[in-house]
């Protein structure tokens, strides 16, 4: 079973459009499922049109963890507030430690510091995950971090790992990871087969997209671009394929702008069942990517 990531440096590229679409065209060969992977906001199931009630049972899980204090314990020393790097600690008028809320992030150094063993961590619910079947007859595996909650890259782990169960005897996983390079995102890259990197013709778009990709090449990942919108600048849609030329990077595809793909997400459809013509050119960006595996 091959793992295929999409990604961006930035949001706002299309990404989740091209890998809804990319899922569909794959889907008609092969026995696939998706995976969003972009947890703090999750949408590419929206983009399939599906629905709550389209959904299997959500599962709540815990992959983070908070102190707690035994306020028996503790002498109100104030080391646990003064080293806490989050800020998450204050006193109350009894000089008590309090958690702030939203503050704490698990990472254990007043564990280690209290000098009296008072502070201890216990796991906290703090996502859910499930999967619903597309209209495609699919699979869509979703995960969604609860609200002020932390640890984003462990929830899109336990999202990936249920997508391993759920896929069965199925040939791809397609990962539609977040925006951006952070935990989250790292979480998605990692044991993939393939990343297609998906960016737009503006200097940002740029930008972001050579600092993903550095991510990529850290991890020996085979990868190539997808230039979306390439026809609302192709002066720098140049300077991109250049940058792909001089790095021996694949360009997979250059899609022009077209509000096919907004009517489309209007439409909570992917822009290939939207519009037949587009169904050609995510048929070509599949072939590619099925030749190098």
């Amino acid at each position: 079973m091959k793992q295929i990531t999409v990604l961006s440096g930035k949001g706002g590229v299309g990404k989740s459009s091209i890998a809804a679409s990319l899922g569909v065209v794959l889907s008609k060969e092969k026995k696939i499922v998706c995976a969003d992977c972009d947890v703090d906001a999750s949408n590419l199931a929206l983009v399939f049109g599906i629905n709550e009630k389209d959904y299997k049972k959500w599962e709540p899980i815990s992959t983070n963890e908070k102190a707690v204090f035994d306020l028996d314990k503790c002498i109100s020393c104030g080391k646990c507030a003064q080293t806490c790097y989050f800020n998450a600690i204050s006193f109350n008028s009894d000089k008590k430690p309090e958690l702030k809320k939203f503050g704490c992030e698990g990472c254990g150094v007043c564990e280690l510091i209290c000098p009296v063993n008072a502070i201890s961590l216990k796991k906290v619910n703090n996502a859910k995950i499930g999967y619903g079947i597309s209209k495609y007859g699919f699979p869509v595996v979703s995960g969604q971090l609860n609200i002020g909650a932390s640890g984003s890259g462990k929830v899109v782990f336990q999202v990936r790992e249920l997508a391993k169960k759920v896929a069965e005897d199925s040939e791809i996983i397609i990962n539609d990871a977040a925006a951006g390079i952070g935990c989250p995102v790292i979480a998605s890259v990692v044991g993939s087969d393939f990343v297609i990197a998906v960016t737009e013709p503006t200097p940002s778009g740029f930008s972001d997209l050579k600092r993903a990709l550095f991510m990529v090449n850290h991890f020996n990942i085979r990868h190539g671009i997808i230039i979306n919108k390439f026809d609302l600048n192709n002066e720098f849609s140049k300077k991109i394929e250049d940058f792909a030329r001089k790095n021996n990077i694949d360009v997979l595809s250059k899609i022009p702008y077209d509000k096919a793909f907004l009517k489309a997400l209007v439409k909570m459809v992917p822009v290939v069942s939207y519009e037949q013509k587009f169904e050609e050119i995510f048929k070509e960006i599949a072939e590619k990517i099925v030749r190098n595996f």
